[in-house]
């Protein structure tokens, strides 16, 4: 993990934490913790250290800056490249390529804390994080050692590029061709809602190499500036708008087979491997938003006064809240027991990431919605957090594999016992 040029093991990272943490940490970490819906329960001293990293950079560098960026559509490309220097620009790719080397529950565990800032900018970090790891554990040792570390100090920046305009879930029909032509692949066709693009330098681009359906796709790295890559124009979004979002389009756009991740055929199963982790991002990302609006309902609910008493005295609310909780505390180690199987590399790993995404996606956009209920009428103004927390979070119920794709993957594990 890298800080200031220097790289940190997960052990030293700790040392430097306990000499710069300093009071504000301390209470940024308090101001989101409150009992039953603790964070750090249950986690090691480690990765409590991790967490109050995160929650700090997230209240100091991420929070102020949220409505902002939301309402300008920037993409905080500096602020990124802050946290990058705390190792969060490729957390679980490994030190040897500059990555922080971290597991998948500490991953959880540092993309909820942030999110806490703005779900929006974590979110394309998520995304970002997950190319440098294809990279990192799919390509051969020069392009690990080309790509990796620029990538992960965020000098770079990288999109996934999965989805087309006629193929959302079904990935598999994807349309868009590499032909080989030498000891380059000619690439031609258009990818939709990518995350960067436009802005963004490296494209993990999932292809056609050959026959129809899963086993003709291949995974190529193109780097922006290539000839024949181009982009639509920026979309309009409901949320995730400190992010850009274009069509990437290539005509002719020659890449050099030394760019190819893996064999030819292999592209499917690289890309549906990296959204297993993605998965378990977003749904993180869910946790954190839901975990700061429980605390705004709260804080609400304390100071607001109807019929001459405040709301938090009525027990219908009470109940409410205490449903949030629940549904929170559910959620999270939900998320965080599908971590520990995709990192144990567990037959059922598949099947949790799929249920925890599903099951945190939804309850976490429910609290969120509920909590700007609770706001009344000015939940529904953007001087309140509480509406950009469910514009931003809405969308993930849709990408990294839609709700309903979720169920059919865990409907498929249960019928085929």
């Amino acid at each position: 993990m890298a800080f200031a040029g220097k790289l940190f093991t997960r052990a030293s990272l700790g040392s430097y934490i306990c000499r710069t943490r300093g009071l504000t940490a301390n209470r940024v970490h308090r101001r989101h913790v409150v009992s039953c819906i603790d964070p750090s329960l249950g986690l090691t001293d480690e990765q409590k250290e991790f967490q109050k990293v995160a929650f700090d950079f997230a209240a100091n560098e991420m929070a102020p800056h949220m409505a902002e960026w939301d309402e300008k559509e920037m993409f905080p490309v500096d602020t990124m490249r802050k946290a990058a220097q705390l190792g969060f620009g490729g957390i679980y790719v490994q030190p040897e390529t500059g990555g922080s080397g971290l597991s998948r529950l500490d991953t959880s565990i540092i993309f909820e804390a942030l999110s806490t800032g703005c779900v929006s900018t974590t979110a394309y970090i998520s995304i970002h994080n997950m190319c440098a790891w294809m990279i990192d554990t799919f390509g051969s040792e020069e392009q690990r050692h080309r790509y990796c570390p620029q990538l992960c100090s965020m000098e770079k920046f990288a999109s996934y590029c999965l989805t087309e305009p006629g193929s959302g879930s079904d990935a598999a029909s994807l349309l868009t061709t590499a032909k080989r032509d030498g000891d380059h692949y000619v690439l031609n066709g258009s990818k939709a809602f990518i995350s960067g693009a436009g802005d963004t330098d490296v494209y993990v681009v999932m292809c056609r190499t050959g026959e129809k359906g899963a086993k003709g796709i291949s995974c190529l790295v193109v780097e922006k500036g290539t000839p024949g890559l181009g982009f639509g124009k920026k979309e309009r979004k409901v949320g995730w708008n400190s992010q850009p979002t274009r069509a990437v389009i290539f005509e002719d756009c020659a890449v050099p087979v030394a760019n190819r991740l893996g064999e030819e055929g292999q592209g499917f199963t690289i890309a549906m491997k990296g959204l297993n982790g993605g998965r378990i991002n977003i749904a993180s990302c869910s946790l954190g938003a839901a975990h700061a609006s429980v605390l705004l309902a709260r804080d609400h609910l304390k100071v607001r006064k109807q019929f001459g008493e405040p709301l938090s005295n009525s027990q219908f609310l009470q109940f409410k809240l205490a449903e949030m909780a629940t549904r929170l505390v559910a959620s999270r180690l939900m998320v965080r027991q599908a971590a520990l199987a995709l990192q144990e590399e567990r037959q059922d790993a598949v099947t949790l990431c799929s249920m925890a995404k599903l099951f945190a996606t939804d309850e976490c956009f429910a609290i969120c919605n509920q909590s700007l209920q609770m706001h009344g009428g000015y939940g529904y103004l953007k001087d309140y957090a509480v509406q950009q927390f469910v514009r931003d979070i809405r969308v993930h119920q849709i990408l990294e594999g839609t709700n309903e794709v979720m169920r059919m993957i865990v409907s498929r594990n249960l019928l085929q016992e």
